[in-house]
């Protein structure tokens, strides 16, 4: 049995409960009251209805909550959709940009054909329009087409740092290949008739000047270390620079050597040893050359600079030490722009829109879940209300409403 404060506090709740969760509670039955208390078990009923509603308050508040978390899910997958629609809108028009831009390897040989009486010009010219079976095509290439970068600012820095004479360089594999460029008379003058110098006057344009050539095979220190592991464009593992405390130096970015891309072909067994161009060709152009967002943390990491670095906004020091002052040279012959770039951003944004899907697709099971909890909360409301006119009459049972007592009048 409840004592009378318990039946108050008991009662007291279940008003409180229907005030909560926004139902009314019938106002108590006098018919019920006379019939229940005529029967005698009304403490009883009263108690396994106050118990009974308690167990539905609960349920009630819990699916509640339940429906609140739900709908919060909802409203942050839709925040994020709505993030993802932008992010892709913005990928699509950085792709079109691209996609309308002047093709980048084509730039450069543009470029490369300023320079008309190059060899590097006569290279390029014969390499794409001679017949197959040319000498020509035993070059790999100029040192300028052999490489691209995904940022124009580094490729600008980096063929500054190279210069123009090597940027134009003739890249050979065997030193059979180096022979074939060039012969000499019998007093040792340079042979126009055979060589490249007979290809370029046979087309009217004799090479002017000296020009370099770069052997892959006779370099004297390739790279012979590991690898970045898992890594498709064979990146090398090289130490990064590292402060006392076992970070590195504030904005370094990493190292030249590894921020070129390059054409599958030439990632593996270009040479006998079996080494592709960047443990060849471009780790003996840039070694450990360090790469800074700014010239301030460059020049803050110079202890570290053994082989050189470069900063994003121009800064120079070469392997030896000496920093380079002053306006920088306008390069018009650099590394073409990676192709890749575009690549990452389709790859992107594939992966955004697999994101948005999975999202859509929850927001969906998020909504189903929401309506199958609410129809739950609905049919336990209704039972709730039930209870509560149920429950109603024993406020009235327990706590009669006594009357106040009469004056007595004086006679």
């Amino acid at each position: 049995m409840f004592s009378p404060n318990q039946q108050q506090q008991q009662m007291a709740a279940v008003h409180a409960a229907a005030n909560l969760l926004n139902v009314q509670v019938p106002p108590p039955s006098p018919m019920n009251y006379v019939a229940q208390n005529r029967d005698g078990f009304a403490l009883s009923q009263a108690e396994s209805l106050v118990h009974s509603s308690k167990k539905l308050e609960d349920e009630l508040l819990s699916l509640g909550n339940n429906i609140k978390h739900h709908e919060e899910n909802i409203r942050q997958l839709k925040t994020c959709i709505s993030s993802l629609d932008d992010q892709i809108a913005d990928m699509q028009v950085t792709l079109a940009k691209k996609n309308h831009s002047p093709d980048a390897p084509q730039a450069t040989l543009e470029q490369i054909m300023q320079h008309q009486k190059s060899a590097a010009s006569i290279v390029c010219q014969l390499k794409y329009n001679a017949d197959p079976n040319s000498s020509i095509n035993d070059l790999l290439g100029v040192v300028a087409t052999l490489g691209k970068l995904n940022d124009d600012n580094l490729s600008r820095i980096l063929s500054e740092y190279l210069g123009l004479d090597t940027m134009l360089a003739l890249v050979c594999v065997t030193y059979n290949d180096v022979e074939a460029l060039e012969t000499y008379d019998k007093e040792g003058f340079v042979s126009k008739s055979s060589g490249l110098h007979g290809l370029s006057a046979s087309i009217g344009r004799p090479i002017d000047g000296r020009f370099n050539v770069i052997c892959l095979e006779n370099l004297r220190r390739p790279y012979v270390g590991e690898f970045i592991p898992d890594d498709p464009q064979k990146r090398l593992a090289l130490l990064k620079p590292k402060l006392p405390n076992g970070e590195s130096p504030q904005g370094f970015l990493g190292f030249a050597v590894n921020m070129i891309q390059l054409d599958s072909a030439h990632l593996i067994s270009l040479t006998s040893d079996g080494h592709g161009l960047r443990e060849t060709l471009f780790y003996n152009l840039f070694s450990g050359l360090q790469v800074y967002s700014t010239r301030a943390h460059m020049l803050q990491a110079l202890p570290f600079l053994s082989h050189g670095a470069i900063s994003l906004d121009g800064g120079l020091v070469r392997s030896n030490g000496v920093i380079v002052f002053g306006t920088r040279d306008e390069m018009k012959v650099r590394f073409a722009r990676s192709s890749f770039a575009g690549d990452d951003i389709e790859n992107k944004m594939k992966e955004l829109k697999w994101r948005k899907e999975t999202s859509v697709e929850e927001v969906q099971r998020e909504e189903a879940i929401v309506q199958h909890v609410k129809y739950i909360f609905e049919v336990k409301k209704q039972e709730f209300v039930r209870l509560m006119a149920q429950s109603s009459p024993y406020v009235v049972m327990q706590y009669p409403v006594q009357a106040a007592p009469r004056r007595s009048t004086p006679r």
